[in-house]
């Protein structure tokens, strides 16, 4: 099978509130992609469904070729999705190490694991020891990203990895996705288009709970009428 997820027809109502409205997309094993719009399109909501922290009301998701919209997010984790949320989610008074010990099924990581965590992450292995909630923003995303990958995963959701960090450290995160890229499936809300251009593979676009436009990533960079059309502005004109 070519795509490792897949959502049909994704409805999801929070209370009286109708956000999701029929999603159609797919993600194809072994890319990235971004999946881009205005505030309040429905990103993080559409990422919350895929991991069953919200439950979707109508519509099919499948993932490596199962039905999976019935299913609690436990079990979700236990065949292969990882979520770093847009707040991280890591546990401030923990030490960088207890974070990763807390997420590890085992209880002490696999040192190959951490070997590759310190690889794309040194920042990891400086504060090994230190608080969490002493890093700075990007290292306490770093630390998010980490959790999420200390065991092997199909398919890694990751909401708004760049928010509020500086110029540098987005660079650093975009050479750690490139590296995350080799074997790892992700789908990525973001906002800056910078980091989006310079790894995404296939981009799905959402305004008002909708998928309106799918394809390549390249042809949406390459196109600023289309950009100005479904995000209001030009990718040239956020780095």
């Amino acid at each position: 099978m070519a795509d490792l997820l897949e959502l049909r027809g994704v409805n999801t109502h929070i209370g009286q509130y109708h956000i999701l409205h029929g999603v159609d997309f797919a993600v194809a094993r072994n890319s990235l992609t971004m999946l881009l719009g205005r505030n309040g399109a429905g990103k993080t909501t559409c990422l919350r469904t895929i991991m069953g922290l919200w439950r979707a009301s109508a519509g099919t998701i499948r993932f490596d070729g199962s039905e999976v919209q019935t299913l609690e997010t436990p079990a979700l984790a236990r065949r292969g999705i990882a979520y770093v949320p847009e707040n991280m989610g890591i546990f401030a008074g923990l030490t960088v190490r207890e974070n990763l010990i807390v997420a590890a099924r085992e209880g002490e990581p696999d040192d190959r694991r951490l070997d590759r965590i310190f690889m794309l992450f040194p920042a990891m292995k400086k504060f090994w020891h230190g608080l969490a909630g002493n890093l700075s923003g990007g290292q306490k995303q770093m630390l998010a990203i980490s959790r999420a990958i200390v065991e092997p995963r199909k398919l890694l959701l990751v909401d708004e990895p760049t928010k509020g960090l500086a110029p540098a450290i987005i660079q650093a995160m975009i050479d750690a996705f490139q590296e995350l890229k080799r074997d790892t499936t992700l789908l990525v809300v973001e906002q800056n288009f910078h980091f989006a251009r310079s790894l995404g593979d296939a981009v799905a676009v959402m305004d008002s709970g909708r998928i309106v436009h799918r394809g390549r990533m390249a042809d949406l960079a390459a196109d600023e009428t289309l950009q100005q059309r479904l995000l209001g502005l030009s990718l040239d004109t956020h780095q």
